[in-house]
């Protein structure tokens, strides 16, 4: 018996060797032309059939692979090695089926920038296109010798970048750290140095970047028939968006916005003190937290299809009694996106699969990272396990600080007075994204409250929404709050 034990170890530790020796192997370095300090940290690899930049491609692209590993003090010319002990989305690279894919490997300084692949200071190689066959021996070298570039911004006469430091990040993350913006003039705004204007917030939505007004020739567009200075928020951070909610991974945010950014804006600018906003999706969903939380500063917001806004569905999962994100009770699997609200798309496991791989800055970690605490690993913690769906509770009972519609029925009786008929909440009834329910439930909500909130509902999905009724329907409704605003300022005056 004592020799066949042994016997049958040794057949396992054989076939163990064997199979790390046929598995799938990529090397990858990086040339002292871009790096020569060693590298610490986190590296990726891309691989996709379909696009020809795979480090640029989104969670959810059909064919993108991923693969992660960590590495310690790694030298420029130092080969590192990728096989089938890497952190793999979806399957080892054994496993992967075979054929040509466009491949790249990024490594990762986690340096601010949101997406890994796209990362200003992130190292990474040009494509290389690589055949996949059976012989499982066979390996690939990539060479980094790319570096992510640091995105610039040019001004022009209607359009200017906002550079705020920020006190409160900077001791929050103890390194120097700031907040930007774009600031767009109206048309009238030189021609009229007397002339105060109100300020529209419009906060882009999640992967937004502000940096698309660089070069921006034209003016700001009004609110309805109202001059405007409009400032472009998009809330990108390294842990995906920072929805400009104070939390314990992406810091007091909101604070800094309120009590940094605006000053600054205001300092800098002719405002007349009316601060409205406005933003779809991600940026929907900070317009009305904003709106909620600091209700004595803005005078009214317009969120238009945004993010859960009552955690009783969000994305159609109940986080407070379901007990799976992946799996429905008849073990179907639940939609992250859809075709037109109900065809599926992308499940809500492929998104958390590949967000196991990726660690940071994608749109499941977002909620994370601005929803849960902080792990004693220094991540946030995650709202279930990414390789069964299960929900954690005691992270489900953290978020409720963050589930609007609670916040605000929950505490109504202090919020009456400032922030009664301020809000307007618009989505599409066959929402891409499963984030009309929860518009459904916030507003029956709001109606038991009398709260003077407008909920509306439109033909079309997250992105055909926009017509023409949608938009100038909710621009009337800002422009409408801030003509009451200026009686109200007027009769504070005469006072």
């Amino acid at each position: 018996m004592h020799r066949l034990l042994n016997r049958i170890s040794s057949i396992v530790l054989f076939l163990s060797i064997t199979s790390t020796l046929q598995a799938q192997q990529f090397k990858v370095i990086y040339t002292s032309a871009i790096a020569t300090a060693p590298f610490t940290g986190k590296v990726f690899l891309y691989l996709c059939k379909e696009e020809k930049e795979p480090r640029k491609a989104s969670v959810g692209t059909p064919n993108l692979a991923l693969y992660c590993i960590s590495v310690k003090n790694i030298k420029a010319g130092e080969e590192i090695l990728f096989d089938d002990g890497a952190i793999a989305y979806p399957v080892s690279l054994s496993d992967l089926e075979r054929g040509e894919y466009y491949v790249q490997a990024v490594w990762d300084n986690n340096e601010g920038g949101r997406s890994i692949g796209n990362s200003p200071g992130n190292m990474f190689c040009k494509t290389v296109k690589c055949k996949l066959t059976k012989n499982t021996r066979e390996f690939f070298t990539l060479t980094c010798t790319e570096t992510v570039p640091v995105q610039s911004f040019t001004d022009t006469k209607f359009c200017k970048e906002l550079v705020v430091p920020s006190p409160l990040l900077t001791a929050f993350f103890k390194k120097s750290s700031e907040l930007r913006c774009a600031v767009v003039l109206p048309k009238n705004y030189e021609e009229e140095p007397g002339r105060k204007f109100p300020v529209l917030y419009n906060v882009s939505g999640f992967g937004g970047d502000y940096h698309r007004y660089s070069s921006h020739e034209q003016p700001s567009e009004p609110i309805d028939t109202t001059a405007c200075i409009r400032v472009i928020l998009d809330g990108r951070c390294s842990l995906g968006h920072s929805v400009y909610a104070n939390s314990a991974n992406n810091g007091p945010v909101g604070d800094a916005l309120v009590q940094e950014v605006i000053p600054a804006i205001e300092k800098a600018y002719h405002c007349n003190g009316a601060r409205l906003l406005t933003g779809h999706s991600s940026g929907g969903w900070t317009v009305l937290w904003l709106q909620a939380q600091y209700p004595k500063i803005f005078t009214a917001c317009w969120s238009s299809s945004p993010d859960p806004v009552d955690f009783r569905s969000f994305q159609k999962v109940n986080i407070y009694e379901d007990k799976n994100m992946y799996y429905t009770k008849d073990s179907s699997l639940r939609s992250v996106a859809t075709i037109a609200g109900f065809i599926p798309w992308i499940s809500m496991k492929t998104y958390y699969g590949s967000e196991h791989v990726l660690w940071r800055g994608e749109q499941m970690h977002s909620f994370d990272a601005v929803f849960s605490e902080r792990s004693a690993d220094g991540i946030p913690r995650p709202i279930c396990d990414p390789l069964t769906g299960v929900i954690d509770p005691v992270t489900a009972d953290t978020w409720k600080k963050y589930d609007i519609s609670l916040q605000v029925r929950t505490n109504w009786e202090k919020l009456k007075g400032d922030l009664q008929g301020k809000v307007r909440v618009s989505v599409g009834n066959n929402d891409n994204f499963l984030l009309n329910p929860a518009v459904h439930l916030m507003e029956a909500e709001m109606k038991k409250l009398d709260a003077g909130f407008i909920f509306q509902y439109y033909p079309g999905d997250h992105f055909t929404v926009h017509n023409p009724d949608y938009m100038n329907t909710g621009y009337r409704f800002l422009e409408e709050k801030y003509n009451a605003y200026l009686v109200g300022s007027k009769e504070g005056k005469g006072k």
